[in-house]
């Protein structure tokens, strides 16, 4: 059977990055093709080229279609020609039926009128397509995420879909909710759907894909026949980066075990049948830097948010334990004065306010300390200021220059300073090197090796294998909420922990 897509040596640019290099692909009709690759290699930027969500003209190369020149300015064009995409997270309305989101945008209609029998005569039809028996008239937030899945490919299948592109689709479906999504994924390619699956689950690709194609680093590494492909070969194109980044010589130097978290367990905040975290427990000793290795989904953000205030989750148990006492973490004040402090991934958000200058944001977390009788000492905020610009190296001409005017690694390092006058004793550290430059990330590993010379514990969250690699002496390796495996400094290798996460 001939190719129904190609895409012809795809580069595209963002500024500073390459996120797509000469990036080509082949997917012939009627088949499963799987797209494997870890965070950040350039995937959903390649998904989103091909749907339109970067227009033509955005990217350099050649989008084929059916035979003919492809060029999308947006979503509904790509739409119009049958390319549908599910993202990972769902894009349903909650409140509405059904019936309701399956036709939202392309609504049954007679002279404006919507038609609610041929709506909920043609739902019926595309439920019974998906296996799902719920009525048309049901409210979709009274669904599971697996039934939710089926719902958006009910609303793929209600645009005459010929290429459906799914994103993780099992990311956060049950062992039974996944099983039923790759089954129907096989009848549909019985129908003549052609399929894009992105998926870090090895086992699940060997089973439905015929082909699989591994990038890395924004390029293409490799396309493979899925019949006979081990997972080893696929773990081995995926992981298989230089390695010559560079890291601060460190000292293991694990002392007492500062921070202990027993039978940690959070819930959903909007979908109460789901956990998030699942009976998780771990430690950390003072100068100890452990890593949580884990893919997008894993848990990593939400298992950090809900033990820091309880920033994330609902009906959370579990004990939170400093010095091997129980602490009491259930408001960010209680956490802070526990000795936890917690440094973002979104530091735009939530780590600064941008509009202020890097004297206010780095008090901002222990106001108490520069303040008498609730009044903000102008000189002691300055002083402080001034103490961190000068220990972090904070590029700027003065503590009073607003943060958003600060380079990404310099933003970071104000995001650290916030915290570190909080003088906690463990550190958890999300992403702390996401979207800044080497030599600034160099930086930012020599201020974490010298918290952890001082006695701190640190806990490190990074997508970036290398840097766990280098900075850390133990890794947790995440998956679906739980740790699924540990791993010392000596252990450890990119090739180890991909293995755990994709284990069946």
């Amino acid at each position: 059977m001939g190719a129904l897509l190609r895409m012809d040596r795809i580069t595209k640019t963002f500024p500073g990055v390459k996120a797509l290099d000469d990036v080509s692909l082949e997917v012939a009709e009627g088949e499963i093709h799987a797209i494997c690759g870890e965070n950040g290699a350039g995937k959903s930027t390649l998904m989103k080229v091909l749907s339109g969500v970067y227009p033509v003209g955005s990217y350099e190369g050649q989008i084929t279609y059916d035979g003919q020149p492809a060029a999308f300015g947006s979503i509904r064009d790509s739409e119009d020609v049958g390319i549908i995409i599910i993202h990972q997270e769902l894009a349903l309305v909650p409140l509405l039926t059904i019936a309701e989101n399956i036709f939202l945008g392309n609504e049954r209609a007679t002279r404006g009128v919507i038609d609610w029998p041929e709506t909920f005569r043609q739902t019926e039809a595309l439920l019974a397509k998906v296996g799902l028996r719920e009525t048309p008239g049901t409210r979709v937030d009274t669904l599971g995420v697996g039934k939710q899945q089926l719902v958006e490919i009910a609303k793929a299948l209600s645009k005459n879909v010929r290429l459906l592109i799914l994103d993780e689709p099992t990311a956060a479906l049950s062992e039974g909710d996944s099983q039923a999504l790759l089954d129907l994924l096989l009848e549909l390619k019985g129908q003549g759907v052609t399929s894009i699956i992105i998926s870090h689950k090895l086992n699940e690709v060997r089973r439905v894909a015929d082909s699989v194609t591994v990038i890395r680093d924004g390029a293409t590494i490799s396309t493979l026949e899925a019949k006979g492909l081990t997972e080893d070969r696929i773990v081995r194109d995926m992981v298989g980066r230089d390695m010559a980044h560079r890291y601060p010589e460190r000292e293991r130097r694990a002392g007492e075990v500062v921070f202990e978290l027993r039978d940690w367990n959070v819930g959903h905040p909007e979908q109460r049948d789901r956990r998030m975290i699942r009976d998780l427990s771990m430690q950390v000793r003072a100068g100890e830097v452990v890593g949580i290795a884990g893919l997008m989904g894993a848990g990593r953000t939400e298992l950090a948010m809900s033990v820091f205030g309880r920033s994330y989750g609902r009906d959370i148990s579990g004990q939170v334990l400093m010095h091997g006492r129980p602490v009491d973490v259930s408001t960010v004040d209680r956490a802070i004065a526990a000795g936890l402090a917690y440094v973002t991934e979104d530091r735009k958000t939530l780590g600064l306010i941008l509009d202020e200058t890097i004297r206010r944001n780095t008090v901002l977390a222990n106001l108490g300390a520069v303040a008498t009788r609730g009044v903000v000492d102008d000189g002691r905020e300055t002083e402080v200021a001034e103490t961190y610009r000068r220990s972090l190296r904070i590029r700027t001409p003065s503590v009073f220059q607003k943060v958003m005017n600060l380079s990404g690694g310099n933003q970071q390092k104000v995001v650290l300073a916030k915290w570190l006058f909080t003088d906690p004793e463990l550190l958890i550290l999300d992403e702390p090197t996401r979207g800044i430059d080497v030599g600034a990330k160099y930086e930012i590993y020599s201020i974490i090796n010298d918290l952890s010379a001082a006695g701190k514990a640190v806990i490190l969250i990074s997508s970036e294998m290398p840097e766990l690699l280098g900075l850390c002496d133990r890794i947790h390796v995440m998956n679906q909420g739980r740790f699924v495996g540990e791993l010392t400094a000596a252990e450890a290798s990119q090739e180890a922990i991909m293995s755990l996460i994709v284990r069946e």
